[in-house]
């Protein structure tokens, strides 16, 4: 299986490290810290660290975490993959890198949250959709990351306990996660069934108004009563020009004599149409012979 890995640019990886002993700050556009979207991480680095996950920004993502908390999926678990300044990458199962739980990978739900110090994102290969167990806190803001990986939370409480992970990759003595648990498990509310997120609505068509498609069949009707008017004048107007016993265009042909014998020059098209409707009761037969020429005069 393909390593799964977080790739930032070098400039991120070494920000100011006074900030490092500053706890995150809670999300200023957090929504209530509902119990039943707080993790509980306690680590073997001596504490606690709480994470609010946001099911809002990220449903799916969210829902695997919780999921596989509740199997004690990430109980033991090591951080395998800490860059200082950077990340802590950890839930995998075998500690390379390369592992993941049997549920199908995630589809992939970049958002607008920032990839600012303390947020919990989603791991994954180089497949967008690729993400499955593994996470990573990050331990240093690095927005090259934004619209490349999936932020699910973060971290309010606890940080601390985040930048005492052990150092490496992999470290040479890891970290882990001594157990992980959902805040309202821990107090004993049932877990709240996931409801996923509502497709948009189709768009429901305008119903047309009595009053509107009246209008709208007398302008049509009164488009048609000009272009046949127009079409009438037109062809008056040519034979008006004509000289006697000469016709005006060799289309106008209908029987007897040299000019019925050869075909009308490719000249078809729109002019054949205007000829073939400038009678004042234009027939089907001849609308359709139009259609017709037209298809025989277009290029195959």
């Amino acid at each position: 299986m393909r390593s799964k890995f977080v790739v930032a640019a070098f400039a991120g990886l070494f920000m100011a490290g006074a900030a490092l002993a500053q706890p995150a700050p809670a999300p200023v556009d957090a929504p209530v810290q509902d119990p039943q979207n707080i993790l509980n991480l306690d680590l073997s680095t001596g504490g606690r660290v709480k994470i609010l996950l946001r099911p809002d920004k990220a449903p799916y993502s969210v829902e695997r975490i919780k999921t596989l908390v509740r199997r004690h999926f990430y109980d033991g678990l090591i951080f395998h993959r800490v860059i200082d300044g950077f990340m802590a990458q950890g839930g995998d199962p075998k500690g390379t890198g390369e592992g993941g739980s049997d549920l199908p990978d995630l589809k992939a739900e970049f958002n607008d949250m920032p990839h600012v110090r303390g947020v919990m994102s989603m791991a994954r290969a180089q497949d967008p959709n690729s993400a499955n167990s593994q996470f990573f806190i990050m331990l240093q803001p690095n927005l090259t990351l934004d619209g490349n990986y999936t932020p699910i939370g973060r971290v309010f409480s606890g940080m601390q306990y985040v930048d005492a992970i052990e150092k490496g990759e992999p470290p040479a003595n890891p970290s882990k996660i001594v157990h992980a648990s959902i805040e309202s498990d821990d107090l004993g509310q049932p877990p709240a069934a996931f409801v996923p997120p509502a497709a948009a609505a189709p768009a429901t068509p305008a119903v047309e108004s009595k009053q509107d498609r009246k209008a709208r069949e007398k302008a049509a009707k009164e488009e048609k009563e000009a272009a046949e008017k127009a079409a009438k004048e037109e062809k008056k107007r040519r034979k008006e020009q004509s000289q006697p016993g000469d016709l005006a265009n060799p289309a106008d042909a209908v029987g007897g004599g040299e000019a019925a014998a050869s075909p009308a020059p490719a000249v078809q098209g729109t002019d054949a149409a205007v000829e073939a409707v400038a009678d004042a009761q234009p027939t089907e037969d001849a609308v359709r012979a139009v259609t017709d020429q037209e298809a025989v005069a277009q290029p195959q």
